[in-house]
C-alpha cells in the first residue's frame, strides 16, 4: 500500500489558495495570490533540510487546476526541481480527458477519473505519493480517509478569504507531530502522521 502525503503552504487561518503568484488562482475574486513570496526574500539555511524533504522527488497526485498550472511550467524548469519531470504525475479530473493529459507536454502524466481510481492507486505497490495544492482534491481525500501524512508550511499571515485546507466533510482524525521547525522569518514547518481515532476526555480528571 502506498502512502498519500498532503503537502501544502497555508496561512494561519488555513487558506491555501494561490500561494505562488498573483495569477495562479483568481477564482472567487481572490486578490492575494503570491502571499508566500515575501517570506522567501531571505535564504534561511536552517530550513534547507526541510526544503530538501519538501522537494524530494516522488510520484505526485494533483487536481485539475494544479495539474494545468504545473504542466505549463515544470517541463521547461526541471532544473529547479530535480526529478519532477521524471516521476509519475496523476491528474484527478472529471473534466479532462485522457488525450488532454497525454498531450499536456508533461511526461509520465496519468488521468484518474474518480476517488475509486485513487483508492486503487493507494492500494498498489510503489513509493509514497505527494499532493501539492489541489484544494478540492485534498478535501475529498480527507473526506474518504485517504491521507496518511501532512507536511505543512505555515506562514504568519491571515487572509480571511480563499480556499482552505480543511473543509466540510473532513473526518475526525488524530495526527502525531513527528518533526517541526520555526524559521527566522516566522514560517513553521510541521510534519504529521496519522495516529488513529480522536480521543476525548475531561481536562484535569
Amino acid at each position: 500500500m502506498r502512502k498519500i502525503i498532503v503537502q501544502e503552504f497555508i496561512t494561519l487561518d488555513g487558506v491555501m489558495q494561490a500561494p505562488g503568484g498573483p495569477d495562479e488562482d483568481k477564482s472567487s475574486g481572490f486578490k492575494y495570490g503570491g502571499w508566500v513570496s515575501p517570506y522567501f526574500a531571505e535564504a534561511d539555511e536552517v530550513a534547507s533540510g526541510f526544503m530538501q524533504k519538501w522537494m524530494e522527488s516522488t510520484d505526485i497526485l494533483l487536481g485539475r487546476k494544479t495539474f494545468e498550472i504545473f504542466a505549463s511550467y515544470w517541463p521547461t524548469h526541471g532544473d529547479m526541481w530535480s526529478g519532477i519531470n521524471e516521476v509519475t504525475k496523476y491528474a484527478m479530473s472529471t473534466t479532462l480527458n485522457k488525450s488532454e493529459v497525454d498531450n499536456s507536454g508533461w511526461n509520465n502524466s496519468v488521468l484518474l477519473k474518480n476517488i475509486d481510481d485513487i483508492k486503487k492507486l493507494k492500494n498498489s505497490d510503489g513509493s509514497a505519493i505527494k499532493v501539492h495544492g489541489s484544494g478540492n482534491l485534498v478535501q475529498s481525500l480527507f473526506k474518504h480517509d485517504l491521507v496518511d501524512e501532512l507536511f505543512l508550511m505555515s506562514f504568519p499571515i491571515t487572509l480571511g478569504v480563499g480556499k482552505r485546507l480543511f473543509g466540510d466533510g473532513t473526518i475526525p482524525s488524530a495526527f502525531k507531530l513527528t518533526d517541526s521547525l520555526i524559521t527566522a522569518y516566522g514560517v513553521i514547518f510541521t510534519y504529521y502522521k496519522r495516529a488513529g481515532e480522536v480521543k476525548t476526555g475531561t481536562v484535569g480528571a
